[in-house]
């Protein structure tokens, strides 16, 4: 990391802990957009990682960054979430004890995509076993499942999670995965039956429609145009340009497959998604005796046709078919996630849920400042310096406002919610007032001044969260904390034929006459218990932020990002970090990078670490006030202490690399710069040389193309000729009497037009010709692998040599053997059998005989005959043993020209060494 403080100006600090100006929001917004500007797009508060959305692929997170990242000091590399991941895991696995890394930050700031990330770091970089890759399938492919059920496209983003999420990933001791568990809290129901303009309803819907095959769309009464549905259609965007439903719903068909779903269970789920649609259809007309209530038409959740009928308004049937579809959704997802658990084993919102997510951000940036300055506390304490109490905002004073018993805004809100009587919105806002309207941080339209009043609403309240102030609307604060279900329809639901739904609605749930716990309540005590497991593990963060609201890349909004500055608390944890040293290194560390700007270190420090660390800081001239040196660290206070060092190095290096002479210390580093340089430079000039003699060659091929055949034009005729092929290969005429062939280039019309009658030749007869003139060499290639392949060392090379009839010149072979009745001849060197002296001979091969010749004159004949065998090594040498019987020893006899009937004896080898060797 300290490497990179020379960029400093151009591409900002890695650390915001290294800014001069660490209390300056502009000083922090302007580093974070240097970096951005240069797609780097992750930067440290300490170990908090701040990460920037690109809205781009970047080539980042390929296998061998992971690589790269894996078993690396967190700070040796520049910052990245691998650096989190991997220090997380080397955390865990060395101390034993449970890490959690919480990502948070806006819709569309791209937290599912770190979670992925994370997710498939792990799966590359952990110890694994055939068992094990099953259970890291299953963990990554829960992904899109949850997704598909889970996130829908909202204003800010495609991919938007609508429910918060736990991953819990289990690893033995050996550091191997082998389970996960994954908690989901606060679904957002209310998006099955309503959606805003310019957003859509969960993808699942989309993806059912889009993908799904003919055969399951008609069992489960759906037909493809989403149109159709009055759940889908409110939003009036069902189609998006950068969602490929179709895609989606085939990879979440394999995750199903691979998390160990059943047929039936996926049967049974999408019978459900189908029966939520089918509901969102049925319409409702005031009768002057009765209302009907739903007409139960779906045989997906295993009802038969009937109609109940009860004294509702149509306002009030309505809301219980809304209040059946929310309840079927949101059951169905609880189940989904259980099950998914089950296969482990071995946020902008509405006015409601708005309110609850920001409770929950208040209770995690709480977490966040109590274990930032827990840990500093703990390293400053096991270092033996000095604590010094930090000043900061403890938001506690909020929290309570919110979850206080008997007093906060979640007490009051279920108070009003059960309370007999007629409860409204505005009766539970007059109640607020009553109860909290003494608080600082709650103000309403009746409670604000004169200034203030102007921007509240009668139906609204303010709170002042640590990140600014947040109005609520208090309209349908109560109906969102009941979400009741009538008694009526649950006793339906409880008896359905559908295995999940019964799963969902037990009937041991009618005999509880209890009340059911509000949303408020339940949510509260899903966090109360997340808050309970994360406080028990060591944390690791990641601040998520969206740069635009546009999705472009490149852009960077500086209002809405000082917005996300704020609101995710950051400058308030760069302050905490800040309070005490801006940075601090092991003394090893330190002392091996900056060991060269003194004497007494350099080249070489013999004593303790420590020791040589002191003997530095004192000859480069620290102030007492500057640093403080630890047990095992050295703690430097000012970011301009660290930039001054840095740059004294970066000039130090300069100075070493000039090699002066009294330091003759020096001088190997130098030879041995000075030569790798020399092979760097030779490398590149011959990289260079071979381009311009490529490039000249083709240059000239092209000069020289309407000239025959020849060494000028040889490789470009090639290269035309196999870009020709590749085409011809894409546009063959479908049936040989088919004339249409492609248009070769004119270079080679002439090696067309061989097949046929000149220009005007045709392609098949080319073909033919081509054909009839390979038959032969591909017989010998047959019959040459039978007997060489995977027997003999370098066979391979020569698979794409043709054969030839010999390997003299024609001038030497009409020289020696003028009756050209040969059918093959090749130099040899022959080795005597006593004393193995080595002459060289011509080797050749007619129909009936072998000869050994010495220019014209036979030395030896051979008869196939009495051949005993011919024998080869498997290696690259040459050698080949001619076996004859004892008698043949001599054996000259006159040239026999046989006849012209080929004999497919071809040996792939350039030269040969014969051996004499003969059979008794």
């Amino acid at each position: 990391m300290e490497g990179a403080l020379i960029a400093r100006d151009k591409v900002g600090v890695q650390d915001f802990v290294l800014l001069d100006s660490h209390t300056s929001e502009a000083a922090f917004l302007n580093n974070l957009r240097k970096r951005y500007q240069e797609n780097l797009i992750y930067t440290y508060i300490g170990s908090l990682l701040v990460s920037v959305n690109p809205y781009q692929e970047l080539d980042i997170y390929t296998v061998s960054q992971m690589k790269l990242y894996r078993g690396v000091n967190f700070f040796e590399l520049p910052p990245h979430l691998y650096a989190i991941a991997d220090n997380a895991y080397r955390v865990m696995c060395n101390e034993y004890n449970n890490h959690f890394i919480l990502i948070s930050g806006e819709s569309g700031a791209g937290k599912t995509e770190a979670s992925k990330k994370i997710l498939q770091y792990y799966a590359v970089t952990c110890p694994t076993t055939e068992q094990l890759q099953t259970v890291r399938d299953r963990l990554l492919l829960s992904n899109p499942v949850l997704e598909a059920f889970g996130n829908a496209k909202t204003l800010r983003n495609d991919n938007s999670s609508r429910f918060g999420k736990y991953m819990d990933i289990q690893f033995d001791f050996k550091g191997a995965p082998v389970g996960g568990h994954i908690l989901s809290y606060l679904i957002e129901k209310s998006r099955v039956v309503h959606q805003n303009h310019g957003e859509r309803n969960f993808h699942i819907f989309y993806q059912l429609l889009e993908g799904g095959d003919k055969d399951l769309l008609c069992w489960l009464g759906l037909e493809r145009n989403p149109q159709k549905y009055t759940y889908l259609i409110q939003g009036r965007c069902a189609k998006v340009f950068s969602i490929n439903d179709k895609n989606d719903w085939k990879i979440v068909r394999k995750a199903f497959s691979i998390i160990d779903f059943t047929e039936k269970d996926i049967e049974h789920l999408f019978g459900i998604v189908a029966s939520v649609l089918h509901l969102g259809n049925i319409q409702f007309e005031e009768d002057s005796n009765v209302c009907s209530d739903p007409l139960w038409c779906s045989s997906s959740l295993g009802y038969l046709y009937f109609q109940v009928l009860s004294p509702l308004n149509v306002d009030l049937a309505f809301y219980a078919r809304d209040a059946v579809a929310k309840a079927i959704y949101g059951r169905t997802f609880t189940w989904l996630v259980n099950k998914i658990n089950g296969s482990l084993a071995n946020k902008v919102g509405f006015f409601f849920e708005q309110f609850c997510i920001n409770y929950c951000n208040e209770k995690l940036q709480q977490l966040l400042i109590e274990m930032t300055l827990k840990a500093e506390q703990e390293e400053y304490e096991l270092e033996g310096i000095e604590w010094e109490p930090i000043p900061y905002f403890n938001n506690k004073i909020i929290c309570d406002l919110v979850e206080q018993k008997h007093k906060g805004i979640i007490s009051i809100l279920d108070e009003e919610c059960l309370r007999p009587g007629e409860a409204t919105d505005l009766s539970f806002l007059e109640k607020l007032e009553e109860k909290v309207g003494d608080h600082a941080h709650f103000v309403t339209r009746k409670l604000a001044d004169q200034k203030t009043r102007k921007s509240i609403d009668w139906v609204d309240f303010r709170l002042l969260h640590y990140a600014g102030e947040v109005t609520y609307c208090a309209v349908g604060f109560l109906e969102k904390n009941n979400d009741l279900l009538y008694r009526n329809l649950k006793e339906v639901l409880c008896n359905s034929k559908n295995s999940i739904i019964r799963d969902c609605f037990l009937l041991s749930e009618l005999d509880n006459r209890r009340r059911p716990e509000t949303v408020a309540t339940q949510f509260k005590n899903s966090l109360t218990s997340l808050i309970e497991i994360l406080m028990s593990k060591e944390p690791s963060y990641i601040r998520c932020i969206k740069p635009n609201e546009n999705k472009e890349p490149g852009k960077f909004d500086d209002f809405l990002i000082r917005h996300q500055v704020k609101y995710l608390g950051l400058m308030e944890h760069l302050r905490v970090r800040r309070a005490g040293f801006a940075y601090r290194r092991k003394y090893e560390l330190f002392l091996q990078r900056y060991k060269s700007l003194c004497p007494a270190t350099w080249p070489h420090w013999h004593g303790p670490a420590a020791e040589g660390v002191e003997r530095l800081i004192k000859h480069i001239g620290y102030k007492p006030e500057e640093y403080k040196l630890g047990r095992t660290k050295i703690f430097i206070r000012f970011p301009k202490t660290l930039f001054a060092t840095e740059d004294a190095f970066e000039y130090r290096k300069h100075l070493l690399s000039k090699v002066p002479a009294p330091l003759v210390w020096e001088l190997p580093v130098a030879l041995l710069e000075a030569c790798w340089r020399g092979a760097l430079a030779r490398r590149a000039a011959k990289k260079r040389t071979w381009a311009v003699q490529t490039i000249r060659k083709f240059i000239n091929g092209f000069i020289n193309r309407k000239k025959p055949l020849c060494p000028e034009n040889r490789d470009f005729v090639r290269l035309s000729q196999y870009h020709y092929l590749m085409k011809l290969r894409d546009h063959l005429p479908k049936n040989v009497l088919d004339k249409s062939w492609l248009q070769p280039p004119s270079i080679l019309e002439e090696v067309r037009g061989s097949g046929g009658s000149g220009r005007g030749g045709s392609g098949p007869c080319l073909v033919a010709t081509s054909v009839l003139f390979l038959v032969p060499q591909l017989q010998q290639k047959v019959v040459t692998s039978a007997v060489f392949s995977g027997k003999k060392e370098g066979y391979l090379e020569s698979l794409s040599q043709p054969f030839l009839e010999t390997r003299l010149s024609e001038f030497i072979v009409e020289m020696l053997i003028p009756t050209r009745c040969f059918q093959y001849v090749t130099p040899v060197i022959k080795y005597d059998r006593n004393g193995f002296k080595a002459r060289e001979r011509l080797l050749v091969l007619t129909q009936s005989s072998a000869y050994v010749v010495e220019m014209a004159k036979i030395k030896q004949k051979i008869e196939y005959s009495t051949l005993k065998g011919i024998s080869t090594s498997n290696l690259s040498d040459g050698i080949v043993v001619i076996h004859v019987p004892e008698d043949n020893k001599q054996k000259v006899g006159n040239w026999d020209g046989g006849s012209s009937e080929v004999m497919w004896l071809m040996l792939p080898i350039p030269s040969y060494k014969l051996l004499e060797c003969h059979n008794s």
